[in-house]
């Protein structure tokens, strides 16, 4: 209960602590199936497509469901739609676990990302609503920002840990008692919370929203993958046109999904933008260093894992150092040089071979990921405190959309470059007996080697590792172009801002109840 100062008290502070479980839970599902492609590879045999879907599906309809979740929690209560979700999260994990085909992984994958799209964004519009004191707010979203990115960094870890052990299910398993804890606690430690007057729910508007990310998402990652072809241009075209109806849409529904009125806040827009790019870079690139660590080095899933964590100190400094800075230093300064840092580490790995020292590109991934989590860590405030309390569910549904869409589309856009890569080398010069598994993806390429005989496993092997490097030169220099972009749009969006300015926020009343 908050104190007569507005200040949050005990059980504030226990809520936000149980807040951050399924925020947790929700950022480690999207790289804790990294480490485990080798192993899915060998068991469930899904193309190069398959598994790309199999990595993707769950954050693409994270990010098309949010913000309509988001608005949804605004009008018939945030609680409520917190315990639902983490419900569903949990019946789908189970589902995901036990899955023996590549097709009902992806459908289950798809499950989790509808169910983490429904109780995601009540977690930071809670956080919003029951910190009013701005100084306490903001050590709450900074907690709740923090969770997230290092969610991110520990999914693989995770991931790896477990499959030294276990199956490769058992990382979908972890989620299951957390989400039980929340169901069982949120009744006694969070309050409910509902904006009046919201209106009705725009249905419309939100088939339009997914509608608009998912033909958008499949039209780039089949042309990166499969080449140029009729159906997925027709598909990317079509998810174009709704995104303009979309966009008509919210100008013109009398009570619309967004508020786009917080757009022309340069703050709030520019932060957005920040995101999305920043969330690109990162994971983007975790997937080709946990692959180049697992099957191009050819150390075990927890070897690779705590190899991989190595990075993470490079981030926490970042995080550190940015924070320490922000009151003193412009933030378009800092937004500009984080950019720039993640260039030089994208950089660096358009040098890694398949014998590179591991300094390199464990360095490099470091800096790519100080980069982009420095500039994220001092955004996340900016966002909210432009939005109206009453708002808070879609403001920060949409402050998540964009991190979760530049997520998935790193991961996509990126990763469908290097499988183009991978596959126009191997279509050429992997031996005749190659299966066409190895000649969709790394992993499949280890999975035949281990049947061949010596010396055309290891041609075959040289052959792929070859492939998959050249393919990760390529995403390495999208990466360069992306993050030089992305540093120049950082100083003309946030050059107007003084060091610690941010934006007012809007006092509005919103209902509460126990």
């Amino acid at each position: 209960m908050t104190t007569d100062h507005g200040r949050a008290g005990r059980r504030e502070w226990l809520g936000l602590a149980l807040l951050l479980l399924p925020t947790l839970v929700l950022a480690t599902d999207m790289g804790v199936l990294f480490f485990a492609v080798p192993f899915i590879a060998t068991d469930l045999r899904p193309s190069g497509t398959q598994q790309l879907w199999i990595m993707d599906m769950y954050s693409f309809l994270l990010a098309g469901l949010l913000i309509p979740m988001g608005a949804l929690g605004d009008r018939i209560g945030r609680r409520r739609l917190l315990i639902g979700g983490t419900a569903a999260f949990a019946a789908a994990s189970l589902v995901a676990a036990w899955s023996d085909g590549a097709d009902r992984l992806i459908a289950a994958r798809a499950l989790l990302g509808v169910a983490g799209a429904v109780f995601g964004p009540s977690t930071l519009a809670l956080v919003r609503n029951m910190f009013p004191d701005p100084k306490q707010r903001q050590a709450a979203i900074g907690a709740w920002s923090g969770v997230m990115m290092a969610g991110a960094t520990l999914g693989p870890v995770i991931g790896g840990v477990l499959l030294e052990h276990f199956w490769w299910g058992s990382a979908f398993l972890i989620a299951v008692p957390v989400m039980l804890l929340v169901m069982v606690a949120a009744p006694f430690l969070l309050p409910e919370y509902r904006a009046p007057q919201q209106g009705r729910f725009d249905l419309l508007g939100a088939a339009l929203s997914v509608a608009t990310v998912l033909p958008v998402v499949y039209g780039i990652k089949t042309l990166a993958v499969d080449g140029w072809s009729t159906r997925p241009v027709l598909v990317l075209v079509a998810g174009l046109l709704v995104g303009v109806g979309l966009a008509v849409r919210l100008r013109t529904a009398a009570h619309p999904l967004i508020d786009l009125s917080l757009f022309r806040i340069r703050t709030y827009s520019g932060a957005i933008t920040v995101n999305t790019i920043a969330m690109f870079a990162m994971m983007g690139f975790t997937l080709f260093t946990s692959q180049y660590l697992q099957l191009v080095k050819g150390y075990g899933p927890l070897a690779a894992s705590l190899w991989a964590l190595l990075p993470s100190v490079g981030v926490g400094a970042a995080v550190g150092g940015f924070g320490a800075l922000a009151g003193r230093v412009r933030p378009a300064v800092l937004l500009t040089a984080g950019f720039l840092a993640s260039a030089a580490g994208f950089a660096a790995m358009a040098f890694v071979v398949p014998d590179s020292s591991l300094a390199l590109p464990l360095t490099a991934a470091g800096i790519i990921a100080a980069g982009a989590v420095g500039t994220v860590s001092i955004t996340g405030e900016m966002v909210l405190s432009a939005a109206p309390a009453e708002r808070a569910g879609a403001a920060g549904a949409t402050s998540e959309t964009a991190q979760e869409l530049g997520s998935s589309l790193g991961i996509a856009v990126l990763g469908a470059a290097g499988a183009a890569v991978y596959r126009s080398r191997t279509d050429g010069s992997a031996p005749d007996a190659a299966p066409d598994a190895a000649r969709d993806t790394l992993g499949g390429a280890v999975t035949t080697a281990a049947h061949l005989p010596a010396d055309s496993a290891e041609q075959l092997l040289s052959t792929a590792r070859d492939a998959f490097t050249a393919g990760m030169h390529l995403a390495a220099v999208v990466g360069v172009v992306v993050m030089l972009g992305a540093a120049l749009a950082a100083h003309l969006l946030m050059r107007h801002l003084r060091p610690g300015q941010q934006p007012a926020g809007k006092n509005s009343q919103v209902v509460q109840t126990t």
